[in-house]
């Protein structure tokens, strides 16, 4: 029986989405019945994560025309919530879809999987191919219409439900102006339906959810399923000089992925000066983008490192609530300072706080010194760290390259 191909469509930008559509494949490869069933192979339209998944020996298409640098910017700025303005325009929009509807032709996958490839959705309805979403439960209704984190500290129940209203309306104009509105013109454009939420643009033909289920205790929608978290083990080395460091201190792990504004990160770096703790922070991405910034002698600034390694090092983490830093949180079980830097984020961090081994602090534009002050009230917070460690052993028991393979075969490999 020949086999069928899964296309993936990772935003090849965005480590953590990257890592997760290779943690997916890497456990449909190391599947005794998947791999015998699928081909894999993935899209890319530009980003600098594009030879993590050539490194693994995936076949990559990359398509046309390409993400430059200052449209990556601009695309960040839009999904921070700093600029006002759509993330592509019209036209992008259609000769991205057309440059697809060539390329998924020619390869005819059996279905795609994406987290946030913006134009996939509507080339996939064009050419009715199954799209597999990826998502998170903080992505889902039940927590946007229950102020998607923001609302959590307002009393009394009345008011926190007016603030829920204004918290929802605001984010969907906040994403109809953003994205859907040039979708659906785009939509039209090549004859077929547009999107009347966020939230059906996010569903699939199925829909995997890529944390355990006790992460928010959401329900899921039909055709989602809970798989646990996809976090990456083998893409980056542990330098030397991290496994030679030395304990006599508390240690502080600083990561803000690949989607934390530049200058807030310089603000919370400048913060560990003159602290008693040493801190790891992978940060050259964001600090690359900007002038001499003043790196504190407490402090060792690096490239990208294994995450969950380094994470399980130390005594809490200052993270920006990425899915990818959160899930990784929850598996190393250590106590978080949280800054988010975008909506998304800061529901996923209103989750840990709500599992009790979180704090977290409102963006702004120098959030250093509560950062300081939240790292100084968890590192002697016995109960925080206690229910850490007790999500962790939750979190541990999901498999989700295995879960991944496992629903993917069901829904498109048995057929």
């Amino acid at each position: 029986m020949p086999k069928k191909l899964l296309l993936f469509a990772p935003a090849a930008f965005n480590l953590a989405e990257t890592s997760r559509m290779l943690e997916i494949a890497k456990g449909i490869r190391q599947h005794p019945r998947a791999c015998k069933r699928f081909e894999l192979a993935f899209i890319s339209d530009g980003g600098e994560f594009e030879p993590l998944i050539e490194k693994h020996g995936f076949p990559l298409t990359r398509m046309e025309p390409r993400l430059t640098e200052e449209k990556i910017e601009h695309i960040a700025r839009v999904d921070r919530g700093e600029k006002f303005a759509p993330a592509l325009s019209d036209a992008e929009l259609a000769e991205r879809v057309n440059n697809e509807i060539t390329v998924l032709r020619n390869l005819q996958p059996v279905a795609v999987i994406t987290g946030s490839y913006l134009t996939i959705p509507v080339t996939c309805r064009v050419l009715k191919i199954p799209l597999v979403w990826v998502i998170q439960s903080t992505w889902l209704p039940e927590f946007f219409c229950h102020g998607a984190g923001m609302t959590d500290g307002i009393r009394p129940r009345a008011l926190k439900a007016v603030a829920d209203w204004f918290v929802l309306r605001f984010i969907n104009f906040w994403i109809k102006y953003g994205v859907l509105n040039s979708l659906n013109r785009t939509a039209k454009r090549f004859g077929v339906s547009g999107y009347n939420s966020i939230f059906e643009f996010w569903r699939g033909d199925i829909t995997l959810v890529a944390e355990p289920a006790e992460f928010t205790g959401n329900r899921l929608p039909p055709d989602h399923f809970f798989i646990g978290p996809l976090i990456p083990t083998d893409e980056f080395a542990l330098p030397p000089e991290i496994a030679a460091l030395s304990r006599d201190k508390p240690l502080v792990y600083f990561a803000m992925g690949s989607s934390g504004n530049p200058e807030i990160v310089a603000h919370i770096l400048e913060s560990f000066a003159g602290k008693p703790y040493q801190v790891i922070a992978p940060i050259k991405f964001q600090l690359s983008r900007l002038p001499a910034v003043r790196i504190p002698e407490n402090v060792l600034v690096t490239n990208w490192l294994p995450a969950l390694k380094v994470n399980r090092m130390a005594d809490a983490a200052v993270i920006h609530g990425g899915i990818g830093t959160v899930m990784v949180a929850a598996l190393a079980g250590k106590p978080v300072v949280g800054v988010g830097m975008q909506m998304e984020q800061v529901a996923n961090l209103a989750a840990l706080e709500r599992l009790g081994f979180a704090i977290r602090i409102a963006k702004s534009h120098n959030p250093g010194a509560k950062v300081q002050r939240a790292i100084r009230v968890l590192l002697e917070d016995e109960r925080a760290k206690k229910n850490a460690a007790a999500f962790a052993q939750i979190t541990s028991q999901w498999d989700g390259p295995r879960l991944a393979a496992e629903r993917l075969l069901k829904q498109y490999g048995e057929r």
